[in-house]
């Protein structure tokens, strides 16, 4: 057990704009079937639009965006939970003034 601080950000990778991660559960602690990241969007950034062979499954903590597919945009706020299957092309947007602050479990 750990407080999620204590592991440092990092930017997520390149091609991103204000976009911050936190890999909290990973392998290398013998999660053997998934990885929890904690995610942190800044007012005007975002992940990029990319698809991956995974599912996510993500809990918005704080803040105000979309996650843009290449079916929809939908807007999200504290407390929404999003599914996003494998394959589907995906991506986070802040839309909002104060930073963006999720879960994410691949």
């Amino acid at each position: 057990m750990f407080d999620y601080r204590e592991i440092k950000a990092k930017r997520a990778e390149e091609g991103v704009s204000n976009l911050m991660v936190r890999w909290l559960i990973t392998k290398e602690m013998d999660a053997e079937s998934f990885a929890m990241r904690h995610f942190d969007i800044a007012p005007k950034g975002f992940s990029l639009l990319h698809t991956h062979p995974w599912e996510h499954e993500v809990s918005i903590l704080e803040g105000d965006g979309k996650v843009v597919s290449e079916k929809e945009e939908k807007e999200f706020k504290p407390g929404t939970v999003i599914f996003i299957p494998a394959g589907e092309q995906h991506q986070f947007r802040n839309k909002g003034t104060k930073v963006v602050k999720f879960l994410c479990l691949i």
